[in-house]
């Protein structure tokens, strides 16, 4: 593709302007550190460049903002971090029980509770399990660098006009504060048609209607149906994930956002001093590289998960090796990130204990 421009962004920076230039129609959101930088560039910028900016009197307003405007066609999208988030659950289950597409960014900060503003993988349960009440799923997406918080809007509005269902973000406080080079590409965006969204009165079709309230049981279920066949065809079509070192690996790292860079520096430690370590970083936290794994699983002799929380996608490894290795889990948390050299103890330990 050919280059538009290249800058020395913030991790919010870049993904508030990648918005705009995905021809975003709508922002609403609520200020909360470490992502307040998305609200400043965008009311900034966006109101000049044609879109539409908000700042909701909560993160519950803006949440049911993007509700009714995705109902209506809109291109929109909100940013938040860990509490904030929390508070839009509700309004996220009602927009999947509804199919519609919308983008949402969590900056993960430390908690539970207020916590910290430091950053964290503490939200992954929240992101990957569904986070509300009912039986949903959103499309969760896990940048390791700026220029992935830049692309990684593109595509999530790519994915979620694709399958009408909501996107998810899923960075953390260092990547949404860090300063790198972010290279923009001159794109045709194409916005789809969407026949369904509730535009007014049409002459040439009948009314349209958006709900998620289906009080009766039947009607329901079928719902529910709907929802489980348009998982699978996204758990068939868009698992992305990385791989380093891993083809002769004799163990594995598991480990996604700025874990996954603390795991590629302790892969080269690893490699230097004669251990076949490898990595695999899922892109797609949901759909999650369960079958890559499994593919992986006969060569290996145990696996290990990196993560800044007390352990949580390790359970998706353990139910992607199924007990065929070793699986263990290190991490920390409070907002402190791990160094490479105590995450190759802490796998030399491991493996000396297999």
């Amino acid at each position: 593709m050919e280059i538009l421009e290249t800058k020395l962004m913030k991790g919010n920076e870049a993904l508030a302007e990648a918005a705009i230039q995905a021809k975003c129609d709508a922002y609403f959101g609520y200020p909360i550190t470490p992502q307040s930088e998305v609200l400043e560039y965008l009311s900034r910028e966006m109101t000049v460049r044609g879109g539409v900016v908000l700042q909701a009197e909560s993160e519950v307003a803006s949440i049911n903002m993007i509700y009714g405007a995705a109902g209506a066609g809109a291109r929109v999208m909100t940013t938040s971090s860990s509490p904030g988030i929390s508070l839009m659950q509700e309004g996220l289950s009602y927009i999947a029980s509804a199919q519609l597409p919308c983008l949402i960014v969590n900056v993960n900060r430390g908690g539970p509770g207020l916590g910290t503003i430091q950053p964290s993988q503490g939200d992954y349960f929240q992101s990957t399990k569904g986070g509300g009440h009912g039986d949903y799923r959103l499309i969760v997406l896990a940048p390791n660098s700026v220029q992935e918080m830049a692309d990684f809007v593109f595509l999530g509005f790519e994915l979620a006009d694709k399958y009408r269902n909501p996107v998810l973000i899923l960075s953390d406080g260092a990547i949404g504060q860090m300063m790198e080079k972010v290279v923009f590409y001159k794109r045709d965006v194409v916005k789809p048609e969407k026949s369904w969204a509730t535009t007014g009165k049409h002459p040439h079709r009948e009314r349209n209607i958006i709900t998620s309230l289906f009080i009766q049981p039947e009607k329901m279920e079928q719902v529910n149906l709907s929802l489980l066949k348009k998982y699978k065809e996204i758990e068939a079509n868009e698992v992305r994930y990385e791989e380093v070192n891993a083809k002769d690996a004799e163990f594995l790292l598991v480990a996604y956002g700025l874990s996954s860079r603390i795991s590629h520096k302790v892969v080269d430690l690893a490699r230097h001093k004669g251990l076949k370590l490898g990595l695999l970083r899922p892109i797609t936290l949901y759909p999650f590289p369960t079958k890559r794994i499994e593919e992986l699983v006969p060569q290996l002799k145990g696996a290990m998960t990196v993560e800044m929380n007390a352990g949580q996608m390790v359970e998706d490894v353990r139910l992607a090796v199924n007990g065929k290795i070793p699986v263990t889990h290190y991490g920390r948390m409070g907002g402190i990130i791990p160094s490479p050299e105590e995450v190759l103890e802490k796998v030399e330990e491991f493996i000396s204990n297999i």
